[in-house]
């Protein structure tokens, strides 16, 4: 699913995000969506969560 919608995206699910650091490589990082930081009902990049590990990135990708 797309990451760019925040219907899409809930606590708990799982999700790959990028990182700022990672943003010109693309490089994802997997893991479990703990707050939904975006209050838009979309974004253009993707919407910004934090992880239950506490990394903050754009949701590239729901499973």
């Amino acid at each position: 699913m797309d990451g760019k919608e925040r219907k899409n995206i809930m606590s708990g699910k799982p999700v790959s995000i990028v990182l700022k650091e990672d943003q010109s490589t693309g490089r994802l990082t997997e893991g479990i969506v703990r707050d939904i930081l975006t209050k838009s009902p979309n974004h253009p990049h993707g919407i910004k969560v934090r992880l239950m590990s506490g990394e903050v990135g754009r949701v590239k990708e729901v499973f």
